[in-house]
């Protein structure tokens, strides 16, 4: 499985980006996916997680109310709605693909395949 993850770039506080997140050489539709980020300087943190229909969505206290996850299985792709976004979130945005499961999950070690990150620099 390749994921390429797109639509980062350059935004002022408060503003907003979508995050895709494209997978091929393998339906996504049995498995979860999730979004992780690593700012310069720390440690990859957990942003958000979705489930295999899209149902269940799990979110880091930081970006919840702010950040949406969403999938279309039709077309094999992850999003990331980010809106209010603020100078924290200056991030590369990784996507990730749980292939043993299809329930979402914070945990780091639970996804197989990742992708190779899209660079948001929020400024102030």
């Amino acid at each position: 499985v390749q994921l390429q993850a797109s639509g980062g770039g350059d935004v002022q506080a408060g503003g907003s980006l979508r995050l895709s997140c494209a997978a091929s050489g393998r339906s996504f539709v049995n498995y979860a996916m999730g979004w992780f980020r690593q700012a310069p300087g720390k440690e990859r943190e957990f942003v958000a997680a979705i489930g295999s229909s899209g149902s269940s969505t799990y979110y880091a206290e930081s970006v919840k109310g702010r950040f949406t996850i969403s999938r279309d299985n039709t077309k094999n792709t992850l999003y990331l709605q980010m809106n209010s976004l603020t100078p924290e979130d200056t991030a590369v945005y990784l996507c990730a693909l749980r292939s043993r499961a299809i329930r979402p999950t914070l945990r780091e070690r639970e996804y197989d395949y990742w992708g190779q990150g899209t660079e948001v620099t929020v400024s102030s």
